[in-house]
C-alpha cells in the first residue's frame, strides 16, 4: 500500500517555503524551559509538545504504550510562554508529534558534516498512513549560517546548502535526507521543530506558501569545503578506531574472566 507522502517533497526531499517575518514577534523561545537533550552537535531542546505533555524529548516509542510521532500532547506550562510559536506550529492543520525548540551552540562546517544523521520519523506507522515529515521554522538571523542536505552523508554530490536568516521556513523529509546545520556564529542559533504527518492539509501548507524544492546553494569557499570533508573524515575515523579498541577489550576481557 505504502505511506501517504507529499508530491512537493518527492523530488528532492524538501520544501522551502515564504519567509515569515519573525521580527513581528516576540522572542518567546528565550523564556521555555530547556533539557540538556543532545542531538547533533551541542544542543538543547525546549519541548512544546511530546508524548504525554511532560518536559521531556524522547520518541514516542520510547514510551508505554509504544507509538509513532504523531498526536503529541500539548505542555501548558511551555504553551502559556510561547503561544505563537505553537500557533505556527498548528498552522497547517496537520497532525502534530513532537514540537520544539533547539538551541543550538556555533558549529563549524567541519563539526556538521560530522553530526550529518537522518532521523526514525516512522518507527511504528502503519502502512497507508501519512508519512512523518519536518518543519523547521528558523527564529534567530543566522545570516551566516546555513542547513546542509545531503542523499548519501559521506558524499558531496549534489549538497544542497540552505540559508537560515531569521524567518526561513524548511519542510524536510529528514528521515530521508542526512541533515545538520553549520551555525557561524558566536550566540546560539534557535529552531522550531515540528513533526508533520503528510496528508491534504501539508499539501495545503506547502502550496499556500509557495514552496519550492530547488534553491541556490549557500555560497562556501572551496578551502572551507575541502577542510570540513578532512575533519569529517578524520572524526568519522577517530570514531570507528574508538568502538574498534572498545571491542577489542571487552573480548579481551571475557576471555580473561
Amino acid at each position: 500500500m505504502g505511506y501517504i507522502k507529499s508530491a512537493a517533497l518527492e523530488e528532492t526531499g524538501y520544501v522551502v517555503l515564504d519567509s515569515y517575518n519573525q521580527q513581528l514577534d516576540p522572542k518567546e523561545w528565550l523564556d521555555l524551559e530547556y533539557n540538556d537533550w543532545k542531538s547533533s552537535g551541542d544542543t538543547r531542546f525546549a519541548p512544546l509538545a511530546s508524548a504525554f505533555g511532560e518536559i521531556e524529548c524522547n520518541g514516542f516509542w520510547n514510551h508505554k504504550p509504544a507509538r509513532t510521532d504523531k498526536d503529541g500532547v500539548w505542555i501548558p506550562s511551555q504553551i502559556e510562554k510561547a503561544p505563537n510559536l505553537a500557533r505556527r506550529a498548528q498552522e497547517p492543520g496537520a497532525n502534530v508529534g513532537r514540537c520544539r525548540v533547539i538551541e543550538l551552540q556555533p558549529t563549524p562546517y567541519g563539526d556538521c558534516l560530522y553530526n550529518l544523521h537522518q532521523d526514525d520519523n516512522n518507527r511504528l506507522n502503519p502502512d497507508g498512513t501519512g508519512w512523518v515529515v519536518r518543519g523547521f521554522f528558523n527564529l534567530t538571523d543566522d545570516k551566516d549560517s546555513f542547513f546542509v542536505l545531503r542523499e548519501n552523508r559521506t558524499d558531496p554530490e549534489g549538497e544542497v546548502r540552505i540559508a537560515l536568516p531569521a524567518g526561513a521556513q524548511l519542510i524536510i523529509d529528514t528521515q530521508r535526507l542526512w541533515h545538520a546545520a553549520t551555525h557561524n556564529g558566536t550566540a546560539p542559533r534557535y529552531c522550531l521543530i515540528t513533526s508533520w504527518t503528510s496528508g491534504p492539509e501539508l499539501d495545503a501548507y506547502i502550496e499556500k506558501y509557495n514552496g519550492v524544492n530547488h534553491v541556490e546553494s549557500v555560497h562556501v569557499p572551496q578551502d572551507v569545503l575541502e577542510a570540513g570533508y578532512a575533519e569529517q573524515a578524520r572524526k568519522d575515523a577517530a570514531r570507528a578506531a574508538y568502538y574498534a579498541a572498545k571491542g577489542q577489550a571487552e573480548v579481551q576481557a571475557m576471555s580473561e574472566a
